[in-house]
């Protein structure tokens, strides 16, 4: 308001202003309750002080109350704790007032003396006033003295009839003005749950109307009259129909509507064949005043319209000289008494027979009726049943009538039901209608007796007259009759007739707790009469009220969960209003996101008579404001940009205005190309100085007859991604052009990484308050060797939010609302948390519960109070790592803090604040385990990389299988890097044994996995320099054996009687010796373990162990190729054969030489015979169901300047990659013999050697796995493998 309103209401009323339900004394009357004043005994005081009692205030007109203020009994132990507040036009069908809309009770004084003042968040237009107590002195009795604060209301009303209606017109004008904003405003009240509000008519055919329907409002924005040719509808707003006073307000800003019912408000984007929008009349109550009966129209309105506005003129005046039907100007209301079934001990018994009721409720089930029939014939009960009416009459626990009508009555609208019995026929109906009518004939008269027993039974033992096995009924109930007469609630509150427990008479309690609703992100709201739950099914998020995400918020998170490359949903902003999206990541050495759009093919392009441009839209598989999260949260994007062309020119350069640009996501056309920076006008030839004419800085600028290309990166971020490309020099007869635009590839996550270490207790960072007043999700890393510290604090006025780490096995959530302070609780079983190592907090508080997660800790939830304060106030700023109060900080590090989806920038503000550093190193400890097969975890500023040198494995986490499948012609020598040249003839052989002999091993690993379907076969095959050799083989039934030959001897080591090994799956096999015990291992079937001893024989397990001499093994090469002359005539003989299968993940000690030799073939000393590429074959998996681990290369078609014409389709999107990798099947080693592997052997006369000394490559050089130590033991355990969805 521009004036006050803020006076005293009450103090200056006569005493016949005021009424209660009874009075102690005449000097305890209410017309004593003035605050500050003494008459009489000094306030009010009731007969009894029981929950029933209640003091009324008449103001005498409507009036716009804007505080109450409570004050006890003078000179008294008298006074009211706590209290409820209702209001009233007439002083019947009383509304409860609620703050924050769901706190109904007001906290009243503690004292007889002090004034305990409440300012209403907003204000009551009301003239009666009546205040309940709740609580009292327990020592006194209920004293009272009140006062309302607030100011005179004007009020314009009209009532109608449902027959009626007003007309506005404009006054015509010829050219109509057009102005930014135009409002209707108005309140309504009624008792009928439909009927048309407003209708107005515009011009070219557009109308719009609101419309009352079942209690809630609808908005229709219509074009066309008889034949609609857009029509758009939104609903607002909900139990309307209470016969109280509701505002509603329609507001046209530029393109879109603001709608508005109480104090909820939805913005309508008009569509652009609705807009503009000039109106030229419009009708108040109905569609009739038009003179046209418009389609989809309903009837007209029922009850009274106030306060009619349009751009804040009054109408009213001007409206009622156009009025249509039976139209009034003071609003006359019906009399209807509800009464409130609110608690389980609520119940109403009157006395009668046949019966009649309306009721509304939100619960599936309840009792609505009960009585016992005459002549003992047995007890009838009516209830819901799984929201529809239901009536059984039971007997000595048997049913002998059930019938059951109606469906869908909990849905919160008023449904009467009649109950009728007459000559032996038994009627039911619902709301009158034939569809909801149940007939029955019993065998016995249905008579009630004496009572009749609403919602509930007496609470008492010793009642034989009513039982209810059923729930109590929670709702409103109104129009009761029985024996054909309407009750008079009235009477039955004043006790005169019937009977009754917590009730609430003369009001409709009811509330809609799902309008507006509190489920988020589409989360669809049902409720009872208590509470509401939250559907959250297909929406992608979780929670009480679907707040939380449940996806990751990039590629980068799922990484280091552990998940491989694939399909993803990806919530950008957690929490936030963005909605996730279903994204490729493909996680290499780095990890990518790749959005695709609808054209990644090579789009060739011609001259065409009349066609001078030619434009391309792109379509991403993410919308712009997702895009957008993505690029900003990433540290790199980049997008790769071809342009094939023969005389046609591409940037005009140098001087020449652009014939062909693109335009991002500022809607800016940018004139440079791939390999360029913006605002240049050239491309990456141009910036690098290598274009084809050194005249120009683009190729295709030279504009010549031959093919040439221009092609690069785009990585500016603020410009990505490529939203649409323009065409320009292909026109001429002779121009020709290819344009391709492959998809946006983005790596790293800026939040995930960003991180502050606080080295002092006294330090902190702060940031702007917190906003979460409904809903509120907090989640952070942090690791420590700290007991103790916050991590977080905001504070209010009362209000306050803190997360903590109260001891080094427990995190506390706390928070204050308005309900005095709450805590969540998680302990983590004696696991400390200040190990040093990242832990992950989250915790989330809303409007039914708070909760608070650690780690995979079991998580504590807890409800909210049922009718508490909801709201959170924070006034202060945010301080993180510490407190306002500079106590209890945080030492350690936090990272990638998120306050509902929105990351702080902790590095930032760390820079600038002392005992804060930004970045937090140490990733490995808390990582590391996701680095697999004996990987090496290495340490990064954001984050950590596993080095898959000593692993036989690949991928980001070392967890991919290098495989490869045999056929005949193929074959790969591993030869190891010798520090002399050795000569093979015979001459040499005794010098290489002292030459190597420092390279003598005093055990090994060899591992290996396999899968074929050929017996026999020989698998794998180890020779030392003096021809001595170890085989692994399958015999001809498929069964494994391993032969030895040492000095010129055969030993028959074992043979195993297990199941048939040629089965076409995959196994394992592991051989490892260390000094004088092998073992073998067959990872599946069955774990065989052999030990040599030099003085006896040992038989396990169908296992023939002979020992023989085992010398040491000495170290030369692997050649996985050998000449069958060479080979033990057995071996040859196999060796002939040759080997169809597949072999994966060879290792010896630390030296992979199937991924040297598929991985870096020209860098690692192989040399490769026949075909070569790697396979999935040596997958464990039993199907491949979710995309390979893909690298996407950029230079498949480099657009390198060419005579060649560009093939259109030749580049292929990742999709069509995906799955052409998954489609490489074979993948080979060996041509002849299935894996023969060589090595020197040579005793030495001690075992313990020098170790030969070399220089260690650098890890990121290609062939460091390869190089390493001969000398390297590392066993091999059992492979545990792993797959990620």
């Amino acid at each position: 308001h521009w004036y006050s309103c803020d006076g005293p209401l009450v103090s200056s009323l006569p005493q016949s202003s005021f009424r209660s339900s009874s009075q102690l004394s005449n000097s305890h009357g209410p017309g004593f309750a003035k605050v500050n004043r003494r008459d009489g005994a000094g306030g009010w005081a009731p007969v009894e002080s029981n929950k029933y009692q209640w003091l009324e205030v008449d103001l005498g007109e409507r009036t716009e109350i804007t505080a109450v203020a409570t004050q006890g009994r003078y000179g008294s132990s008298d006074w009211v704790s706590s209290f409820l507040l209702m209001f009233s036009d007439t002083g019947r069908n009383w509304k409860q007032y609620r703050q924050e809309d769901s706190i109904g009770a007001f906290t009243g004084n503690s004292n007889a003396d002090s004034v305990v003042q409440f300012k209403l968040q907003q204000p009551v237009f009301a003239r009666f006033l009546r205040l309940l107590p709740l609580d009292w002195n327990p020592n006194g009795r209920i004293g009272l003295r009140l006062e309302a604060y607030g100011c005179p209301y004007k009020s314009d009303v009209a009532s109608f009839d449902g027959s009626g209606c007003l007309l506005y017109r404009f006054s015509p004008n010829p050219t109509p003005i057009r102005t930014a904003k135009d409002s209707i405003s108005l309140k309504f009240k009624t008792l009928q749950n439909s009927g048309t509000l407003i209708h107005t008519e515009g011009q070219h055919d557009r109308s719009l109307t609101l419309e009352l329907h079942k209690g809630t409002l609808l908005l229709h924005l219509r074009k066309g009259t008889v034949l609609i040719t857009s029509h758009t509808v939104v609903s607002l707003g909900s139990l309307l129909d209470d016969l109280h006073w509701h505002h509603v307000a329609i507001e046209r800003v530029s393109g879109h509507v603001n709608f508005t019912v109480d104090k909820s408000t939805q913005q309508i984007q008009v569509p652009a064949e609705l807009s503009p929008f000039e109106i030229n009349e419009i009708s108040f109550g109905g569609v009739q005043c038009h003179g046209t009966q418009m389609v989809l129209s309903r009837r007209n309105f029922h009850g009274c319209l106030e306060n009619l506005l349009w751009n804040e003129v009054n109408v009213n005046d001007l409206a009622k000289q156009r009025q249509k039907g039976n139209v009034t100007f003071t609003c006359a209301e019906p009399v209807s008494v509800p009464v409130t079934f609110a608690g389980a001990q609520s119940f109403l018994q009157l006395p009668g027979a046949a019966l009649h009721l309306q009721f509304r409720t939100w619960n599936r089930a309840g009792l609505l009726l009960t009585f016992d029939l005459q002549q003992q014939v047995g007890s009838l009960w009516l209830y819901l049943s799984e929201t529809r009416v239901r009536l059984q009459i039971h007997k000595a626990g048997r049913i002998l009538l059930d019938v059951v009508t109606g469906f869908g009555l909990n849905d919160g609208q008023w449904h009467s039901v009649d109950l009728t019995a007459r000559r032996g026929r038994l009627t039911i109906t619902v709301d009158k209608e034939e569809s909801s009518t149940a007939h029955a004939s019993p065998s016995f008269p249905v008579v009630s007796g004496n009572n009749l027993f609403f919602g509930g039974c007496p609470d008492s033992k010793n009642n034989q007259e009513c039982r209810n096995p059923f729930n109590v009924f929670q709702g409103c109930m109104r129009h009761i009759r029985v024996d054909n007469n309407a009750v008079d609630l009235i009477k039955v509150q004043q006790m005169l007739i019937g009977n009754y427990s917590d009730l609430q008479i003369d009001m409709c309690g009811i509330i809609d707790r799902c309008s507006p609703s509190h489920c988020e992100h589409g989360g669809r709201c049902t409720q009872s009469w208590s509470t509401f739950h939250c559907n959250c099914s297909n929406t992608g998020y979780s929670g009480a009220t679907c707040h939380s995400s449940v996806y990751e918020q990039s590629c980068e998170v799922y990484k280091h969960k552990g998940n491989t490359t694939g399909l993803y949903y990806i919530d950008v902003d957690g929490s936030g209003l963005i909605k996730p999206q279903l994204i490729y990541c493909n996680m290499t050495d780095k990890t990518w996101m790749v959005i695709q759009h609808n054209n990644t093919e090579l789009t060739k392009l011609k001259a065409s008579s009349g066609i001078n441009q030619h434009l391309a839209y792109f379509n991403y598989s993410a919308d712009v404001e997702q895009l957008g999260a993505i690029i900003t949260q990433a540290e790199h994007c980049e997008q790769e940009v071809f342009y094939h062309c023969r005389k046609s020119r591409l940037l005009n350069t140098p001087d020449g205005s652009p014939f062909t640009w693109w335009v991002g996501r500022t809607d800016e056309p940018q004139t440079y190309w791939g390999g360029a920076v913006p605002g240049s006008q050239q491309c990456g030839c141009g910036l690098q100085g290598n274009c084809i004419d050194s005249d120009h800085y683009c190729n295709c600028d030279a504009d010549r007859k031959e093919w040439a290309a221009d092609s690069g990166l785009l990585i500016h971020k603020e410009n990505l991604p490529v939203r649409w490309v323009v065409v320009g020099d292909i026109q001429r007869p002779e121009s020709e052009a290819a344009y391709r635009v492959s998809p946006l590839r983005c790596h790293g996550d800026k939040n995930f990484w960003n991180a502050a270490f606080f080295n002092k207790e006294t330090s902190y960072l702060h940031f702007p308050t917190f906003h979460g007043e409904l809903s509120a999700d907090i989640s952070f890393l942090f690791k420590t060797t700290a007991s103790s510290g916050v991590f977080l604090e905001n504070l209010g006025i009362k209000d306050f939010i803190r997360v903590e780490l109260s001891s080094p096995m427990e995190v506390v959530f706390s928070f204050d609302v308005g309900n005095g302070p709450f805590e969540v609780r998680v302990e983590t079983g004696g696991m400390a948390l200040n190990d040093d190592r990242w832990h992950r907090v989250r915790a989330e508080r809303n409007v039914k519960e708070a909760s608070l997660c650690v780690d995979s800790f079991p998580g504590t939830t807890q409800k909210a109070p049922a009718d508490g304060h909801i709201h959170l106030q924070l006034n202060s700023q945010l301080f993180v790592g510490g407190t306002a109060s500079r106590m209890k900080g945080f030492l350690g590090c936090i990272r990638s803090l998120q306050l509902n989806g929105r990351t702080l920038d902790l590095e930032e503000r760390a820079k600038i604040t002392p005992g804060v550093s930004p970045g937090c190193p140490g990733h490995c400890s808390s990582y590391g385990h996701l680095c697999q097969n004996q990987a090496r975890c290495v340490e990064r500023y954001n984050g950590f990389s596993c080095d898959c040198g000593l692993s036989a494995y690949a991928g980001p986490f070392c967890q991919r299988e290098v495989s490869a499948y045999f056929k005949p012609g193929t074959s790969v020598q591993y030869t190891f890097k010798e520090p002399y040249e050795l000569t093979r003839n015979t001459s040499t052989q005794s010098q290489s044994s002292s030459i190597y002999s420092d390279l003598t091993l005093r055990g090994e690993n060899v591992s290996f996995s396999f899968r074929t379907t050929q017996s026999p076969a020989l698998l794998l095959y180890i020779c030392s320099y003096y021809r001595e050799y170890l085989a692994v083989l399958l015999n001809r039934n498929g069964k494994k054996q391993r032969d030895e030959k040492i000095q010129n001897t055969y030993a028959e080591v074992f043979r195993t009687s297990i199941r048939n090994l040629a089965n076409g799956q995959l196994h394992r096999v592991s051989i490892r010796r260390i000094s004088e015990t092998v073992s073998v291992q067959v990872i599946y079937f069955v774990t065989i373990n052999v030990t040599y001893s030099h003085s006896k024989q040992r038989h396990t397990q169908q296992l023939q162990c002979i020992r023989k001499v085992f010398r040491p093994l000495d170290f030369f090469n692997i050649l996985l190729h050998y000449k069958s002359g060479e080979l033990d005539p057995e071996i040859a003989r196999l060796n002939s054969l040759g080997f169809s299968g597949c072999l994966s993940v060879v290792q010896f000690n630390s030296i992979t030489p199937l991924k040297a030799a598929l991985l870096y073939p020209n860098t690692s000393p192989v040399i490769v015979t026949g075909p070569l590429a790697e396979s999935t074959c040596g997958s464990s998996s039993p199907a491949n169901t979710y995309p390979a681990e893909t690298t996407h290369p950029l230079s498949d078609h480099s657009g390198t300047v060419g005579t060649g014409e560009p093939i259109v389709n030749a580049i292929k999107s990742d999709s069509a990659l995906i799955g052409g990798v998954i489609a490489v099947v074979i993948f080979v080693i060996l041509s002849a013999l299935a894996v023969m592997v060589r090595f020197l052997y040579r005793r030495k006369e001690t075992f313990h050697s020098q170790e030969p000394k070399s220089i260690k490559p650098e890890a990121d050089s290609p062939e460091y796995p390869f190089h390493s130590e001969p000398t390297s033991q590392n066993v091999l355990s059992e492979n545990q493998k792993e797959y990620f969805i």
